[in-house]
């Protein structure tokens, strides 16, 4: 199965998503990303050709997990999110964050047609980073929601592996 893994912002793209998937036999393209940088629909379009065919799965880190919510809502598949930063323009000033904050602020009603059927999403109980995981839950609790209670921002501090050899089976 190929996945598009979707690092966080100042993430990595050999991020611990892409360690589990690779881990768990998965071919994964994740492309480096400079959201300081690139506009959102720059990188929403860089992403939107890297993804390859029917059957293939995003997988979205942080910020990753926005562009993730929006690649799905956009093409209709199936996305994992990891610790989504679904509310950039809360989080990102916090961080340094130097590009132009309002232009997710424009994309973020995107995000609430997303079809959580075709939505999984881990997050850790005690995440470091983001603040909100209360409006996550609400958007996209499902039978696939988890909440690791010790779990941290870090994917590190999740069991990545094992969930995503769980949440792949509905899609082999």
């Amino acid at each position: 199965m190929r996945i598009l893994n979707i690092h966080g912002y100042k993430g990595n793209p050999e991020n611990s998503a892409y360690h589990a998937l690779e881990n768990i036999g998965c071919e994964v393209v994740s492309p480096t990303l400079r959201y300081d940088y690139d506009e959102p629909e720059k990188i929403i379009e860089k992403l939107r050709k890297m993804f390859g065919n029917e059957g293939d799965v995003i997988v979205g880190t942080s910020l990753g997990g926005f562009f993730g919510a929006l690649l799905s809502v956009r093409l209709g598949v199936p996305v994992i999110l990891v610790n989504p930063c679904l509310m950039p323009f809360v989080t990102l000033p916090q961080l340094d964050f130097k590009g132009n904050i309002r232009q997710y602020m424009r994309l973020f009603p995107e995000i609430l047609d997303i079809d959580i059927s075709a939505t999984s999403t881990i997050i850790g109980g005690k995440d470091d980073v983001i603040e909100y995981h209360d409006f996550t839950e609400k958007l996209l609790r499902n039978k696939d929601f988890r909440i690791v209670p010790d779990g941290r921002h870090s994917g590190a501090t999740l069991p990545l592996e094992n969930y995503f050899k769980e949440i792949l089976q509905q899609y082999i």
